[in-house]
């Protein structure tokens, strides 16, 4: 069994392209080459090096920092390096208790024009899943959305029809009576179990992808207070910042165990809760300016709700969320606005490379990945090591998991901030052929 070299071109570190490789049986294994966007130049490997002009890469008679050799090669053909935004999935949790009409109406009116709309334009690769029960929001407070987000055509929420119409693959609504404190209760014990109306036989689940960003938004007038029946937890955040802390903590933990692959860990979390909920303003000049992820936790509240929601407040600080006050229903508009925005700057560093499919008698020895990141104005690349999971993270590391190489958060934040930087990736090939 010998070893063969794949080399992927080198990306812009903001834009973080798709990197896509293959390898070609040479058996001599003479004669590696590269072309496309950004194979021009570089450097392969610490021993060996790269250079052409829209030629493809070469190698000399050296190793790489990998220690794989010219002689190990096999002829390596690339494809043009594509831009790839994360995909977002994005779950609205609202409150279906009778003092939520008027805050309902507003996400109503506002979802489709001042949310959905920007992410759509944006280019992202989103999902919308509503968690909340589906119908009138005057009685009994229930929501309806309507296209082009929905189903439901445009005007036909005035008189709902009976059951929510999806939109595959942007839109999609699970139908479940949310109480007045068991919205986490909910998002847990909801997950593998049927809706109302069966249109998710097994849960919210089916509709979230694995690799997508998860975008919670929850929107309540009350606070945390409820028993999962899912993990047998009870979230109590008593109106406190301190009980509050210790409920957001509980559910962060529940949460990144319902799903791993889903939610991440708590080295490496992905997902993120905004609360539209009934805190205090923060600027009463500005009603819709957000309580940054930098700001305390307030026990204040909006005049006309009931409970801070000191328990989601630590939450979204936790996952570095916004927090918006509930009662200014005529400001959902910038609320939304805002809202949106963050979506698309959480969806625009995917700091994750797939591996891709070896030919017919090969297969990539993930062992072998190295990564190499040249931060702008340089030419001594920083090599990032290789570590066995999320768990063991840290600075210049990286791990694979679930056929995607995921940089750690530390390598992830160095990458993304340097406009000039670029990424080369390596990798070494088994092959069964004799």
């Amino acid at each position: 069994m010998r070893k063969s070299i794949i080399l992927l071109a080198p990306i812009s570190a903001v834009a973080l392209f798709a990197l896509l490789g293959a390898c070609s049986g040479d058996e001599t294994g003479s004669g590696a080459g590269l072309s496309g966007a950004g194979a021009s130049s570089g450097t392969a490997g610490g021993g060996g090096t790269a250079s052409g002009s829209g030629g493809g890469f070469g190698f000399d008679a050296g190793t790489n920092d990998s220690g794989l050799t010219e002689d190990s090669a096999c002829v390596a053909e690339g494809e043009e390096a594509t831009l790839v935004m994360k995909p977002v999935d994005i779950i609205f949790v609202i409150d279906n208790s009778g003092s939520m009409g008027q805050e309902i109406l507003g996400v109503q009116e506002n979802i489709n024009g001042n949310f959905a709309s920007i992410i759509e334009a944006s280019g992202i690769d989103y999902r919308v899943i509503m968690l909340s029960e589906h119908g009138s929001w005057n009685g009994p407070e229930s929501i309806c959305i309507e296209a082009p987000l929905s189903g439901i055509p445009q005007g036909g929420c005035t008189s709902p029809p009976s059951q929510p119409v999806n939109n595959p693959p942007k839109f999609f609504h699970y139908s479940y009576p949310v109480l007045s404190h068991d919205s986490w209760c909910q998002v847990l014990d909801r997950w593998a179990q049927p809706d109302q109306y069966h249109l998710a036989p097994n849960g919210y689940q089916a509709w979230l992808r694995p690799e997508a960003f998860k975008i919670f938004i929850e929107i309540t007038d009350d606070g945390v207070s409820c028993n999962s029946s899912t993990t047998s937890q009870n979230f109590n955040d008593g109106n406190a910042v301190a009980a509050g802390q210790t409920a957001a903590d509980q559910f962060d933990t529940a949460l990144l165990a319902l799903s791993p692959v889903h939610f991440g860990t708590a080295q490496e979390r992905n997902y993120r809760w905004y609360s539209l909920i009934a805190l205090e303003t923060k600027d009463p000049q500005n009603p819709a300016e957000p309580w940054l992820p930098t700001d305390p936790m307030t026990t204040g509240e909006c005049p006309t709700a009931a409970d801070p929601g000191t328990g989601y407040q630590a939450l979204s600080i936790k996952t570095e969320g916004l927090r918006f006050p509930l009662c200014e229903p005529n400001f959902y508009n910038v609320v939304f606005n805002e809202i949106a925005l963050g979506v698309i700057e959480g969806a625009s560093i995917g700091c994750e490379f797939e591996i891709p499919d070896a030919p017919p008698g090969e297969e990539i020895d993930p062992d072998t990945v190295v990564i190499e990141f040249t931060p702008g104005g340089s030419t001594t690349p920083i090599v990032f090591e290789q570590v066995p999971n999320a768990a063991a993270c840290g600075p210049n590391k990286f791990y694979i998991s679930g056929g995607f190489i995921h940089l750690c958060p530390e390598a992830c934040d160095l990458v993304s901030g340097d406009e000039g930087g670029s990424i080369m990736v390596l990798y070494g090939c088994k092959t069964n052929r004799q």
